[in-house]
């Protein structure tokens, strides 16, 4: 495993470039699986992990199956002081009787002061810690003044319950309003950015505010070289098999013929060089001009292996070049 560090200009610490998604823990994928995957990502070197206080309000669940689940297993294991934990805020259910959607009304919890104040001391709770390494608002809030969220999440650094504060699904000319926000209050900007990102990249679409897009990630570069560092996260790297499996559709922006091209690329490519697609997919994002930590989601410990043989892959720059010019 291989490391890098993020921060705020005030916090810094090193993970793992590979952050394990834990999603589906507890539901989908259940407690004993969910543990061995813990286990050999741990084993591995693997130090980053990731959650949500609704994750499993998606899938059948209360919301906070996968924060339980981790707090169970660190309760059992005793690593708290080894790993990074991310969670998030802002996307579970704002009303209990009503569903989650992507579309308006979303019935989102939203940003306010209040409500992430209280989610973060609850998923505290949950996880059986005392702090929260990174804290991701989940979806932007437009209806939420940026100031309120801001000084929010600088109250709770400032009490030391979160370390690196972050934000995602987002619009590019927000996270440099919320960074400039922080500056006006004095509190930390944010130090992360979760987006989508993957080799295939989606068709134009007004109001997709979720892509990591080259202009984030040269404003990432950008900051962090002028001494404000900002990290962008990739979030569904894989396309939840959809890269590698017959079965399983695109989803509808990434279905178009540059999608394909890069698909027969990508696997000319994995099969020169004996690796997976998804592990040249990974390794791609992991050596790119802006490097990026993605986060793997795995429901075996067999799926997990693969993913982490990207690890320490290197692409050779001509193998980069023809997957960069498709």
């Amino acid at each position: 495993m291989r490391y890098r560090t993020i921060g705020d200009g005030t916090t810094s610490f090193d993970v793992s470039t590979l952050c394990l998604g834990t999603m589906w823990f507890g539901t989908r994928t259940d407690e004993e699986t969910s543990f061995a995957i813990l286990d050999r990502f741990v084993e591995a070197g693997g130090t980053f992990l990731d959650t949500a206080n609704n994750y499993n309000g998606w899938g059948g669940g209360h919301g906070r199956d996968s924060e339980d689940v981790l707090g169970r297993w660190l309760a059992d294991r005793g690593l708290r002081d080894q790993l990074r934990i991310a969670t998030k805020v802002g996307a579970a259910k704002k009303d209990p009787n009503l569903p989650l959607q992507q579309v308006p009304p979303t019935n989102y919890q939203g940003l306010g002061a209040e409500t992430v104040a209280w989610e973060a001391r609850e998923s505290l709770r949950h996880l059986g810690i005392d702090h929260i390494d990174a804290y991701y608002g989940h979806v932007d809030d437009y209806d939420t003044p940026l100031a309120e969220t801001i000084g929010a999440f600088g109250k709770l650094q400032a009490e030391g319950l979160v370390g690196i504060g972050g934000i995602s699904n987002v619009a590019l000319h927000r996270v440099v309003e919320a960074r400039e926000e922080a500056r006006r209050q004095g509190v930390a900007p944010y130090g992360l950015v979760q987006q989508q990102l993957t080799y295939p990249y989606p068709r134009p679409d007004v109001g997709r505010h979720n892509w990591a897009s080259y202009e984030l990630l040269d404003y990432a570069r950008a900051s962090s070289e002028a001494g404000s560092p900002l990290a962008v996260v990739a979030y569904s790297p894989l396309m939840q098999g959809a890269l590698v499996r017959d079965d399983k559709p695109l989803w509808d922006s990434f279905d178009h013929p540059t999608t394909h091209e890069r698909l027969r690329v990508l696997r000319e490519v994995a099969a020169e060089i004996g690796a997976t697609p998804n592990q040249v997919v990974l390794a791609w994002l992991l050596g790119g001009d802006v490097p990026v930590v993605p986060v793997i989601g795995a429901s075996s410990v067999a799926q997990l292996d693969e993913l982490l043989g990207a690890a320490e892959l290197d692409l050779d720059p001509g193998l980069r070049a023809r997957l960069d010019t498709v």
